[in-house]
């Protein structure tokens, strides 16, 4: 790390615009609104805000540590443990993960997006003793590292993969789902019976990837009924594995449960039947499940709604029922109709992929080819944009 004179106001916007530049990519990352082009931007952005804090060398440390200490919130942690990677400190790198302790499994998140963006040579002289150490956190690192550069690393996945650690545990999983490793599947099947949610779901999936989708999906069927915040992602398993028709009449039992009408409806839009449209708008009108609508609508059509005004936050708009939903956007059911009535949509638009439609297509090419590792749908066009 070098001295350098500069500005400190500079500086500091630099520090300050990184951290919400990667909070608000995390956010969309795998979301309905943007697409690779508009990550893209965000990247530009992002690595400016990084690039100008690695040239002010000391100064851009010591400021980003000193808004860390003001902010202990993960925006701040990533650009500290960004930028410890870059300078590759044996003392900086031990540090942001020290400071990461307070902030728990959010700590580790954020360390795990810097991890994302170091070069190979930055991490290797780390990843290794991570995996290796007694702290659970550190183990979670190093198969951070594994996970976001797709490194298989041979035998010593099977240890991790029955860790005394959960979280560790759950990452392994994944990783040998993600990298097909068939000869762990007796360990992946292991992991269905976890103690944790998150541990059963990724072995899930991580079966299913493996070809062992019966086994997966009565584990599956189980969270969806128990754990309402990962009941999105374990219906978004089940349907992806599951026939059309089969998974239809599955989803319908759902709808009919009051608990989980919302979620089932947000979920209509993966089996990418159309014919469901005139159902969908008369539920827009519904306040209580309006948005779970329109996230079926967004995967239903490859569209950036953000150019149409179909979605709305006027409670004038949206119709009698929606005044207390203050600041929602939601789409709007009169709208939505004389769109759809107007040549059954798409009319007029470009070809809009969302992040969430990249990583299903992501998943869906995976299952689909038993050979074929999972692509990181995040890493594909990191800067592909300049405006």
């Amino acid at each position: 790390m070098h001295r350098v004179r500069t500005i400190p106001a500079i500086v500091a916007q630099h520090a300050e615009d990184a951290a919400f530049l990667w909070l608000r990519r995390r956010r969309e990352i795998d979301g309905p609104l943007l697409d690779e082009t508009e990550i893209g931007r965000i990247d530009q952005r992002l690595e400016a805000n990084l690039e100008g804090l690695m040239a002010a060398g000391e100064a851009g440390w010591d400021t980003a540590r000193g808004r860390f200490a003001d902010y202990a919130e993960p925006g701040e942690l990533f650009v500290l443990g960004t930028l410890a990677l870059r300078w590759g400190g044996t003392k900086l790198v031990p540090l942001a993960i020290d400071l990461s302790v307070g902030l728990g499994e959010a700590g580790i998140s954020s360390l795990s997006a810097a991890i994302a963006r170091a070069q190979r040579d930055n991490l290797r002289p780390f990843v290794a003793k991570w995996l290796d150490t007694r702290d659970p956190r550190l183990r979670a690192l190093g198969l951070s590292a594994l996970w976001h550069h797709r490194i298989d690393p041979g035998p010593r996945l099977h240890d991790l993969m029955s860790d005394s650690d959960t979280n560790v545990r759950r990452r392994a999983i994944k990783l040998a789902g993600a990298l097909r490793r068939r000869d762990l599947l007796s360990a992946v099947l292991a992991g269905l019976d976890g103690p944790a949610p998150k541990e059963r779901l990724a072995a899930a999936l991580a079966a299913c990837l493996l070809g062992e989708t019966p086994s997966a999906h009565p584990v599956v069927d189980q969270i969806v009924l128990t754990e309402p915040s990962l009941a999105e992602a374990a219906i978004e398993i089940r349907l992806l594995t599951t026939p059309t028709k089969a998974g239809k009449s599955w989803l319908q039992k759902h709808l009919e449960r009051p608990a989980r009408r919302g979620v089932a409806t947000a979920s209509i839009g993966l089996f990418g039947d159309r014919s469901v449209m005139p159902w969908l708008i008369e539920k827009m009108r519904e306040p209580e499940i309006a948005g779970a609508a329109g996230a079926s609508l967004r995967d239903l059509f490859e569209v950036d709604f953000g150019d149409t005004d179909l979605f709305v936050t006027d409670p004038a708009v949206l119709g009698d029922g929606f005044a207390a939903l203050d600041g929602d956007l939601l789409p709007a059911a009169d709208r939505v109709e004389a769109w759809w009535d107007d040549g059954r949509g798409g009319r007029n638009h470009r070809p809009f992929r969302s992040m969430r439609r990249v990583r299903l297509n992501a998943l869906r090419a995976a299952l689909a080819s038993p050979e074929t590792p999972l692509v990181d749908w995040r890493g594909t066009r990191r800067f592909p944009a300049w405006m």
